[in-house]
């Protein structure tokens, strides 16, 4: 009797534990999938739920923060945000946030932000590779703000933002006959950081694997998160 009793409550715990289980892309009551928050129109009120992937530094009680689900990702510019909270924003903080929707020379963004940190769960991203889509504009664009890798691509230029190592770094890189310009944001990864110091090292012609945030600016302007010499 005592075995079967140690087995129905066994299998109790093992249903309650799976009834538990944690998943990344539900949605509280009142917050807008991913779809639709793309289906919104500009200028109106959003409520979404993400968790960060990194941010820009915090500044004037403002953050700027790259977030995603497992079905899309948000910019999501100059949220308010104390100089305490930011510290709390760490890679896989979930995160409700209200805003208004908008776009800036092709990125859509969420302005006028507030937020409040979510406590039932932490995820991150893998880079989705999108190499053969930065051809097909219409295809990357539905990647936007994505952790997003390219494998392969040559380096076409390295310039510094106002010609001294400090600021941004501009990035041309190469596919087949085409450039695109990606960007080394300084604000999200700073001066000391790996990817700062590796792209300083590029030649024209390296072949490079790139990871980033697939942000938008007059067409795919990637902020590079890591880069490395391909094999």
């Amino acid at each position: 009797m005592k075995k079967v009793l140690a087995l129905v409550l066994g299998l109790i715990m093992v249903l309650g534990l799976a009834s538990c289980t944690f998943d990344p892309a539900k949605k509280s009551e009142g917050v807008m999938t991913y779809e639709e928050y793309v289906a919104a129109e500009l200028d109106s009120e959003v409520v979404i739920e993400a968790y960060v992937q990194g941010h820009q530094s915090w500044w004037d009680n403002k953050i700027t923060v790259y977030a995603q689900d497992p079905d899309g990702a948000y910019f999501i510019y100059e949220m308010a945000c104390s100089e305490e909270d930011s510290e709390k924003l760490v890679k896989g903080t979930k995160i409700k946030v209200k805003g208004t929707k908008a776009e800036w020379a092709g990125e859509v963004e969420i302005i006028d932000a507030t937020f409040e940190i979510v406590t039932d769960g932490t995820w991150e991203a893998t880079a989705t590779d999108v190499t053969d889509l930065l051809s097909k504009e219409n295809e990357l664009i539905k990647h936007q703000n994505k952790l997003v890798s390219f494998k392969g691509l040559e380096i076409a230029g390295v310039e510094y933002k106002n010609n001294e190592p400090g600021d941004d770094i501009y990035v041309t890189v190469k596919q087949g006959d085409a450039t695109y310009s990606f960007c080394v944001e300084v604000y999200l990864t700073g001066t000391d950081s790996d990817v700062y110091t590796t792209v300083g090292t590029l030649k024209v012609g390296d072949k490079v694997d790139i990871e980033g945030f697939l942000y938008w600016y007059e067409g795919v302007n990637t902020h590079i998160t890591s880069i490395k010499k391909a094999a």
